[in-house]
């Protein structure tokens, strides 16, 4: 099947933080069904080249560029790099973030500046930079957290805090695109088998219980969905907060 006859033929995507785990799940998914994909990473390259080596290997175009979404010039900078080399963009998929967890009595003020600076300032930053760029049919894709619906474990308040104000971008955001036919929406991840929270690690033990079909998500679960929304067929959904957790919050 050509790239043309697939449901992302001709789109250009950027995914933050998609060097790894969901990230490059959802890299390797867009590029499958077609579309020439960016990718970011922070501090792991050799990560982010395998998961353009895998995409071209497939006949797919990928571009990794080092960016840290902490750092509002260099996410600037990956959004220009992406339009002018792939000559365009129609997704973004505001994936990158990180999590520091502590008990709030503890919470150091730098750690809690980092993770706004990723979480929060990361993800306006781009998708500001970004639809400025897209027409018509273009789609914001956020990563969330099903932690905004159900706080499973303790000290984990800041890291819940960020992913409550994508929540809020989400639906706000809406009416400013929805004119320009330009979608938003926002996928909460529940456990899923991570670098940051893998299936064997100490937060299974505490979620696992609740998990109604009985284990881990894996990322290229999520990135079905994320897929699905970057889709024509999508165009109807906007401001969703769409919940792929395995029935945890249910």
């Amino acid at each position: 099947m050509s790239n043309d006859l697939k449901p992302l033929g001709g789109k250009v995507a950027l995914v933050t933080g998609g060097s790894r785990s969901i990230g490059a799940a959802i890299a390797k998914r867009l590029a499958q069904d077609g579309a020439a994909v960016a990718l970011t990473y922070s501090a792991s390259p050799e990560r982010a080249a395998e998961v353009v080596g895998e995409i071209e290997a497939a006949g797919g175009r990928a571009l990794a560029i080092q960016a840290d979404s902490g750092e509002p010039s260099a996410v600037r900078a990956a959004v220009a790099a992406t339009v002018e080399k792939l000559g365009g963009i129609d997704i973004l998929v505001n994936n990158a973030g990180m999590a520091i967890n502590a008990p709030i009595k503890d919470y150091r003020f730098e750690d809690f500046e980092r993770m706004l600076a990723v979480n929060v300032t990361g993800v306006f930053v781009a998708t500001q930079e970004a639809v400025r760029h897209m027409k018509q049919g273009g789609r914001v894709i956020h990563i969330g957290s099903s932690m905004t619906r159900y706080a499973a474990f303790p000290t984990a308040s800041v890291y819940t805090l960020t992913k409550g104000a994508i929540t809020g971008f989400n639906r706000s955001l809406v009416r400013d695109l929805g004119p320009k036919g330009i979608t938003v929406n926002t996928v909460h991840p529940g456990p899923t088998d991570t670098d940051m929270n893998p299936a064997d690690g100490p937060v299974a033990a505490i979620v696992g219980p609740g998990m109604a079909i009985g284990r881990y998500g894996q990322p290229a679960e999520i990135a079905s969905v994320v897929a699905y929304l970057a889709t024509p067929e999508a165009a109807f959904i906007t401001g969703a907060d769409i919940v792929a957790d395995g029935g945890l919050t249910a």
